[in-house]
């Protein structure tokens, strides 16, 4: 009886770490800008622990961007050299599993 619940156990243990809580950004603050211009993003599960890079996409192309703060709650960086247009953001995931586009854009002037 006991192997059965340790057995148990340890595969619910396994789940657990595999399972990772993902990116999820709600908000952009300016949602506007121009190149150079540091950009915060809020959200949850933004820590290095969930995500690895963020990059800047219009649909076709996606532009990285260097993250120059980064905490479980938000995310800062400036816009890169990129023309204008609208874009989301989207954030590999720290197993590099999974690009996961964002709900949120950012406008570029």
């Amino acid at each position: 009886m006991k192997t059965w619940l340790f057995a148990g156990l340890l595969a619910l243990a396994v789940a657990m770490f595999a399972f990772q809580a993902l990116p999820r950004c709600t908000a952009v603050e300016p949602d506007s800008a121009k190149v150079g211009d540091e950009i915060s993003a809020k959200g949850e599960n933004l820590n290095k622990a969930s995500m690895a890079e963020l990059y800047l996409t219009d649909g076709s192309k996606d532009t990285k961007v260097a993250i120059s703060a980064q905490s479980d709650t938000e995310i800062k960086f400036k816009v890169p050299q990129i023309k204008a247009g609208r874009y989301h953001l989207a954030m590999l995931t720290a197993n590099r599993s999974s690009m996961i586009e964002q709900p949120v854009v950012l406008t570029v002037e």
